[in-house]
């Protein structure tokens, strides 16, 4: 497997990643492997093997995930994945789990799909998107040690205190939806992470981007929003809005957004696009 490079993020699972690394090194003889320590040095890593790497396996989170992904996309080289994150939604999403000989032998098949991307402005992006609401808890949770529960604790404290955004559409045909809303998410696939199912109809090989737009609602309705986003059945009411679009523009009055879970200031027109198949994924 000379033709295969894992990329490690040592942040992610607790900073645990030494039993990873010790399997690694016990299932194939002297694996090709980069602690990143930071966005640039995954970067720089996947330029100099580029020649020579036919497979990339990110070993983290969805944002560790997106990091390496952006260096791939519309290229001939494959994405893999071992989840290693506090919520994984994109490696659930495409059927990576934490067994390494399963994906060791996912490896050794040599089978890949192609899916789509998508850019908030220059940003690429694979999984979900958002801004508002989750943009502010994201901003907050990397402030924490990370895990479901500390995500849970910032929500509900955020939820209180927090304003709705103010949305404008550029076109026409979408300026009927301009409003305030407690969060706007871009969703590729299905779920943020956790099983927690944003938009249960996205699909990352038709084309297509669901806009999920969500007003804000009474307290009382936040147990049925949980309930519904976990069992898939979110559905479209008075407080949730789906668009399916290939790209659209709009004005947003925040710059604090999570790009595939991680904080990051994008400021207004804010413009999204589908890049349909341009990801080459393990299967």
């Amino acid at each position: 497997m000379n033709n295969v490079a894992f990329i490690i993020n040592p942040f992610s699972a607790q900073k645990n990643y030494q039993p990873f690394l010790t399997s690694l090194q016990k299932n194939l003889e002297n694996p090709i492997f980069y602690l990143s320590e930071s966005v640039a040095g995954t970067e720089q890593f996947i330029t100099e093997n580029f020649d020579k790497i036919d497979i990339f396996v990110a070993v983290g989170g969805d944002g560790t995930i997106s990091s390496v992904a952006k260096s791939l996309i519309n290229t001939d080289k494959v994405l893999a994945i071992f989840p290693a994150g506090s919520g994984n939604g994109f490696s659930n999403e495409n059927n990576f789990n934490k067994n390494l000989k399963d994906l060791l032998a996912k490896i050794k098949n040599n089978q890949h799909r192609e899916i789509d991307t998508f850019m908030v402005n220059e940003y690429f992006s694979i999984n979900v998107s958002g801004t508002g609401f989750d943009g502010k808890v994201t901003k907050a949770f990397e402030k924490t040690s990370r895990g479901f529960k500390n995500y849970i604790k910032v929500s509900l404290q955020t939820f209180f205190s927090y304003k709705p955004v103010e949305v404008q559409f550029k076109s026409p045909d979408f300026q009927k939806f301009n409003g305030n809303y407690l969060m706007i998410n871009v969703a590729n696939t299905r779920q943020f992470g956790n099983n927690a199912y944003i938009a249960p109809h996205a699909s990352t090989v038709d084309g297509l981007a669901e806009v999920v737009l969500v007003k804000k609602f009474p307290f009382w309705y936040s147990g049925i929003f949980a309930f519904n986003m976990f069992s898939k059945n979110l559905e479209e009411n008075k407080y949730i809005t789906y668009l399916s679009v290939s790209d659209i523009e709009f004005t947003v009055n925040t710059e604090d957004w999570h790009l595939d879970g991680d904080y990051n200031r994008i400021k207004s027109p804010v413009s999204i696009k589908v890049l349909p198949h341009s990801l080459k994924i393990l299967v």
